[in-house]
Order: C-alpha cells, then sequence, then structure tokens
C-alpha cells in the first residue's frame, strides 16, 4: 500500500444533495432589496488586483458586492469575477471542517476532527521532524494573504523556505529582468502608465480577458485618446480586435521580434539618445549586439514581413516617451523567459518610457509599521544555497525547484503546508512529481476554502473561512496612489472554518511559540497599525479605503539625478549581473522547438468569468463559463475532419488524454496552434460543477522549459493534437 494514496471522496464533505438553487430551476427569489440592508467593507479576493468593494447583505445574507468610488484598483466599478465572488460564501461544495488522513479496514481515508485534534497531529509531526531532521525541513507553498501567517509560523519554528508559485509559475522572469535592468521590479499591481501612452504594445497579453480591473480601465482610457495599440499574439485576441496593428507571430518567437525592433530603433537614430545617455549604460555593447537582427531575418524567424516590423517600430518611436511595451503576466512561457522579458526592458529603456509620463510612473506605498512582536529567529542554515543554488538571482522560494528537493528518503524537505493554491494544475508537469513527494514527506498540510486536487495529497486539511468572514492584512499596496483598504467580514466564519491568522495562531500555541502571535482577534493588529498613520480601525470600517498623499513626484523631475539600485547606478542594457553569473548579459534568441507531424502549439490563456481554476465551481461564475473550448483554425479543422461543436480530447506526444472538449472552429488563431483558456478539467468530484468540466491544459504539458536564470517553468512549450470523441 502506498503511504499516502491520493484520495477523490465526495461523500466525506457533504457533497450529496441539491446543487446550489440558481442552477436547479427553483422558484424565484423575493425582490433583491426588499428586506433589511446592510453594508461592510471588504477587498475581494477572487484575483490578486484585490479590488476595495463594499458588501450587501440583506436579512443577513449576501446580496451584492460594487467597487469601493475611492479605490485606484477599481475606480468604482468591479470586474466579472468581482462580482461574483459573493458566491464563494455560500457554495455548497467548501471544505466544512477540518479532515485527517486515517487508514480503515486496510483502505485510507479521511475522517472529520476537531480543531484541537487536527492542529495537535500537526504539531506532533512537526516535531518529529525537527527531531529526526532538523526544524529547518519543511516548506509553505502560498497564493494569497493568509499565506504570511503561516510563513511566520514556520519561521518562529526555524523553516525559513517559502515559495509562491506566481513566481516560478508568473512573473518572476518579468520581476528579475526589469530588477536586473532598472533596479526594481514592475511590482503588483503593474506601474504602468496606460491612460497617458500614445503606443501600447501588447506581446502575449491578455488585457481585456484576465480583466486587471485598473488595467482594462487605462487601456480603454488611453484608445479613447486614440492611442496605437499593436498586439503581438499568435491568437486574434480581444485587445487584437482592437489593435491598429496585429501581428500574429510564430509561437516562441518573440525575443526575435523585440531584437529586429532594437535594431530598426538603433540604425534609423529613433531611440531617445538624450535618455539613453543620461540613464543608461551599456548601448556600445547593445548596438553591437543586434546589428544581425534585421527585419529580413527577423521574418523568416516569426513570420512578420520586415515591412510591417518597420512601422510598428516607427509607430512606437513616433509616439515616444509615451510608448509602452508592456511587461505582461504569467511570462514563463519557452525557457528563455527572462532574456525576453530582458528584452522588453531594454526596448522600454530606448524609447525613454520608464519614470516617464505615458510609459512606467514610480510606485509608492502607505509607510505602515508592523505590529510590535517578537521576530521570529533567524535561519540557522543557508537553506536557499543547499536548494536552489543554481539561481543565485533568485531571492525567494521556487516552487518547482523545492517540490524536486522533496522526492526520495535523503530529500532536503520532509514536511509541507500549503496554503490556497492548487499545484497540482498551477506547475505544469508536476504530477509525477507530487506524487513522489507524497510517498516521501512525513507532513502534508493543506489550508483552503475549497476541495482543490491537492487535498487528496494532504495528511490533514484545514477549512479556511473566505474573505466574506474574516479580517485580514491591510491592502497596502505599491501603486500610483498611496492607500489603505481593509478587509472587514460580513459573516461569522460558515460551518467550522476559521480564518488564517487563528489557525496559525492556535497552531503556534501547540508548538510553544505563541509569544510570535501575540494577539487574541486580529482586530488589535489593524486598530494598532491604523493608530500610527493617524487612522483607526472604526474609521475604515466606515469608509473601507483611505488616501495618503505621496512624498516622491510620479515621474523623473528633468532637474535632478536618479540613481538606479543596479551595480553602476544607471540603467543597464547590458546587465553584469547575468554576466557574472555566467548568463548571457544581452538578450539571446533561442529558436523555439517546432510540433511533431500532427500536432500543434499548445496555447493558454484567460477569461473574463473565471481567475484560472480557482472559480471553475463558483456557482454564479459557472454559469457565465461552464466549460472551455479548444480553439482550431479552418484548415486544421478540416484536416483532421473536425466540425464547430463537436467534442473531441486533446492528446500530447507522451499519450496523455484530456477530458472531452468543445471544438471552436476560428480564423482566430494561427494554423499551427490551438488555444484554450486555462484552468478547466477539474478531477476532483467534491467540486460538483468544475468536476469533468472541460480540459486541463496543464496536465497535457509534457515539454516543460525551465528558464536557467529564475528556473520559472515555461508553460507554452508542449504540443498536442485532437483526438475525434466517439458517438
Amino acid at each position: 500500500m502506498q503511504r499516502r494514496e491520493f484520495l477523490k471522496l465526495s461523500a466525506l464533505l457533504g457533497s450529496a444533495g441539491a446543487l446550489p438553487g440558481l442552477l436547479s430551476g427553483c422558484s424565484a427569489p423575493p425582490l433583491p432589496g426588499s428586506g433589511e440592508i446592510s453594508t461592510r467593507c471588504t477587498v475581494c479576493n477572487i484575483c490578486f488586483w484585490q479590488c476595495a468593494a463594499t458588501l450587501y447583505t440583506e436579512n443577513g445574507k449576501p446580496w451584492k458586492v460594487v467597487g469601493n468610488p475611492e479605490d485606484p484598483h477599481c475606480n468604482g466599478r468591479l470586474c466579472t469575477r468581482g462580482t461574483g465572488g459573493i458566491a464563494s460564501y455560500s457554495d455548497p461544495d467548501r471544505l466544512k471542517q477540518p479532515l485527517i488522513r486515517v487508514t480503515e479496514n486496510g483502505k485510507q481515508t479521511f475522517r472529520p476532527a476537531s480543531w484541537d485534534e487536527a492542529l495537535g497531529i500537526i504539531a506532533g509531526k512537526m516535531q518529529a521532524i525537527a527531531e529526526h531532521h532538523g526544524n529547518d525541513r519543511i516548506a509553505l507553498f502560498s497564493h494569497g494573504d493568509g499565506g504570511k501567517h503561516f510563513q511566520r509560523l514556520l519561521q518562529a519554528y526555524g523553516s525559513h523556505a517559502c515559495a509562491h508559485p506566481s513566481f516560478a509559475q508568473c512573473r518572476g522572469p518579468r520581476e528579475t529582468a526589469f530588477g536586473l535592468t532598472f533596479g526594481e521590479g514592475v511590482g503588483s499591481p503593474d506601474r504602468t502608465d496606460m491612460a497617458k501612452s500614445r503606443c501600447i504594445v501588447l506581446i502575449g497579453s491578455h488585457i481585456g480577458e484576465n480583466l486587471h480591473n485598473s488595467q482594462v480601465q487605462t487601456l480603454m482610457q488611453a484608445l479613447d485618446q486614440h492611442a496605437t495599440l499593436i498586439t503581438v499574439d499568435p491568437r486574434f485576441s480581444v485587445p487584437a480586435s482592437k489593435s491598429r496593428h496585429w501581428l500574429p507571430i510564430k509561437p516562441g518567437t518573440d525575443t526575435a521580434l523585440l531584437l529586429a525592433w532594437m535594431n530598426v530603433l538603433i540604425n534609423e537614430q529613433l531611440y531617445d539618445r538624450e535618455y539613453v545617455e543620461r540613464y543608461c549604460s551599456g548601448f556600445e555593447e547593445l548596438d553591437r549586439h543586434v546589428q544581425p537582427y534585421t527585419p529580413e531575418w527577423a521574418w523568416l524567424e516569426t513570420g512578420l514581413e520586415p515591412a510591417l516590423i518597420r512601422e510598428t517600430a516607427r509607430a512606437m518611436a513616433q509616439a515616444a516617451p509615451a510608448t509602452l511595451i508592456h511587461p505582461g503576466r504569467h511570462v514563463t512561457w519557452y525557457g528563455d523567459d527572462t532574456q525576453r522579458c530582458r528584452a522588453i526592458a531594454i526596448l522600454n529603456a530606448l524609447l525613454g518610457s520608464w519614470g516617464r509620463p505615458g510609459g512606467f510612473y514610480r510606485q509608492e506605498k502607505v509607510d505602515l509599521p508592523p505590529y510590535p512582536a517578537p521576530a521570529p529567529p533567524e535561519p540557522e542554515h543557508d537553506w536557499m544555497s543547499t536548494v536552489q543554488g543554481n539561481y543565485p538571482l533568485v531571492t525567494t522560494g521556487i516552487s518547482n525547484v523545492l517540490i524536486d528537493h522533496s522526492v526520495g528518503k535523503d530529500a532536503f524537505f520532509k514536511g509541507w503546508f500549503i496554503y490556497a493554491t492548487n499545484l497540482t494544475t498551477t506547475i505544469p508537469g508536476i504530477r509525477k512529481q507530487l506524487e513522489q513527494a507524497a510517498e516521501s514527506l512525513e507532513l502534508m498540510v493543506v489550508v483552503d476554502t475549497m476541495p482543490a486536487e491537492i487535498t487528496g495529497y494532504a495528511d490533514v486539511v484545514l477549512p479556511e473561512c473566505t474573505y466574506l468572514e474574516r479580517y485580514d492584512d491591510l491592502r497596502n499596496k505599491a501603486e500610483r496612489t498611496p492607500t489603505l483598504a481593509l478587509r472587514s467580514p460580513a459573516f461569522p466564519p460558515r460551518h467550522d472554518s476559521k480564518p488564517a491568522w487563528w489557525i496559525a495562531r492556535e497552531l503556534a500555541g501547540h508548538l510553544n511559540l505563541g509569544k510570535y502571535f501575540p494577539w487574541q482577534d486580529y482586530r488589535e493588529v489593524l486598530d494598532w497599525q491604523l493608530e500610527q498613520v493617524g487612522s483607526s480601525l472604526e474609521e475604515m470600517e466606515r469608509i473601507g479605503v483611505k488616501t495618503f498623499p505621496r512624498k516622491t513626484p510620479l515621474s523623473f523631475e528633468p532637474d535632478k539625478p536618479v540613481k538606479f539600485n543596479t551595480p553602476g547606478n544607471r540603467i543597464e542594457l547590458y546587465s553584469r549581473h547575468l554576466a557574472r553569473t555566467g548568463h548571457d548579459p544581452l538578450p539571446k534568441y533561442t529558436p523555439p522547438e517546432r510540433p511533431p507531424e500532427g500536432y500543434f502549439h499548445l496555447n493558454y490563456g484567460r477569461a473574463a468569468a473565471h481567475t484560472f481554476g480557482g472559480t471553475i465551481n463558483n456557482p454564479l461564475l459557472f454559469e457565465l463559463m461552464p466549460e472551455n473550448t479548444v480553439w482550431v483554425h479552418p484548415a486544421a479543422a478540416a484536416k483532421l475532419a473536425v466540425g464547430n461543436g463537436e467534442y473531441v480530447r486533446l492528446k500530447n506526444p507522451e499519450g496523455t488524454h484530456s477530458n472531452r472538449i468543445r471544438v471552436r472552429v476560428t480564423q482566430r488563431i494561427r494554423p499551427d496552434s490551438v488555444f484554450l483558456v486555462h484552468g478547466f478539467g477539474h478531477t476532483d468530484p467534491r467540486q460538483r460543477l468544475a468536476h469533468g468540466a472541460g480540459a486541463d491544459d496543464s496536465g497535457l504539458m509534457h515539454n516543460v522549459k525551465i528558464d536557467p536564470v529564475t528556473g520559472g517553468t515555461g508553460m507554452r512549450a508542449s504540443f498536442v493534437t485532437l483526438v475525434r470523441e466517439e458517438a
């Protein structure tokens, strides 16, 4: 018998029973707003943009949620997903009580447990790991606000290893590349000044489909002012439909296009010479480097005609410095992602957009002091040098590397805490390693609101309450306008769920680490912090968002010097850090692999209705988009003899098949590619709406390319074909 079997147990969490009323055809509810109405301030947790909002309840039940007009993240308007977020509270499939893995009659199963029993089991296993291996052998995988509490807990215990999948699976190459170039990253929300841009270039960035709220609003403001929009994408996406130029590039050749654009700007003297001379170093090296990369050379790589490459480069130069080459998100594509993101950063430098209106503004946040509590002790050992010494430029945990170091009897990590991230669908091609890690680990704890697939590997599952039932840390994001926003509970936690701060504090008590959590209620922390900046919890619960004055200008001041956090205190076109660590100091183009005969590039993206896989089971959002489709060009569909609306299965070269998925025949995709929205194809029957709905792209990713600088997992280097579904 396996030490830890993967469990799919639909009956354990009360899954039997009726689906939500809005999907079951029940009688119409009373007219909304006719009962007793009350409001609470909150911060949306359906995606990382975290828009401030006001939740309306009617007779103690959720009615609607609307954006806070004082919040620069949303300007009073929530996106589709934000307005549907209230259904996360009432979702009947959510986790309801702690669960522990047991063996009954020779079979592994979960049984409900009290919080005291579940936390006692975790504490006992942690102490056993410390006794046999050391206190630093537990890793945290975290995505979301509550992960900070578990990071503090583990640091107090002696384990400092923490990975956010949003680094190696999303924006790590971008932040690293811009940090190497400008001395700081793009940040979150992105510091893009699109409302003032005269030219915007999107490279595989699906703004308008990903619904990053204020980003979409500022893009539309730019288009209202007749800004030139250039979209580079193998697919005719929503932003492509609003573009002056759509460049249907061959997948994997973006760096070739970026180098050709640099070639044009430099050789035609279209770059911002004054800006480059004042702020940049390494221009001479860059000049020599890009000479071979002519538009004619790029044509053979990208499939884009030289005249189009020159025309778009000149359009960027004409609008500069109010030209923005957007850095994008989810930029882990082909394994050369830091180099591609470096090329984007350098192109922005040549156009003079960093620190200038219409380009990238200077971010600022509120100087909010931490609550006065004992600091966790410094780590006894440098776990990074042991685990990920091959990535010296990375200062955070790399999720896939931590997983690799959790496999085998001699693995470094012996325990995992997983907070609000479904690793099975987040990290491509990882399922075999997850199974191997599950066999090796002595403890796996999953904290979540929903029974995602990763819970099937856990020893202990802890139910967190939803964002509508808890206080979290004040939202204090570096952005254009320094603001604080409050998430406050509109309801007490349903069932036997708890907020992350409470779970971490109680577990700390079981481990005799209570001094690191010296609060009984998290209101104490929030109220103390707010008092230090001239506010109070009482005020924030009334207004939700408080704006503070900036201390620095938004853009560079022409008469004042700028010091960049790079080795030479200048914008580095030629990166000394990369050269010193054995990497190419200037962007290098790596030709991508081509699909085998009969296969297509597998491209994935986002949809307005969902936040990847985290909202498929949300009853309101499921109604808007219950399944994904696979986009196929008419020529490819004809060759495969599949028709529009037919169900097929996707198959990769290793023989892995997806769930069935409906075909969408469209000319909006290149003939050598297919496209589907990420996040579907859930396999856990405890999510009754999401279970089996659509196809999972991450499970098909067989050709994962690892970025040598950041360890990022390239998610667009895999191939699939279509297999007709038998009637």
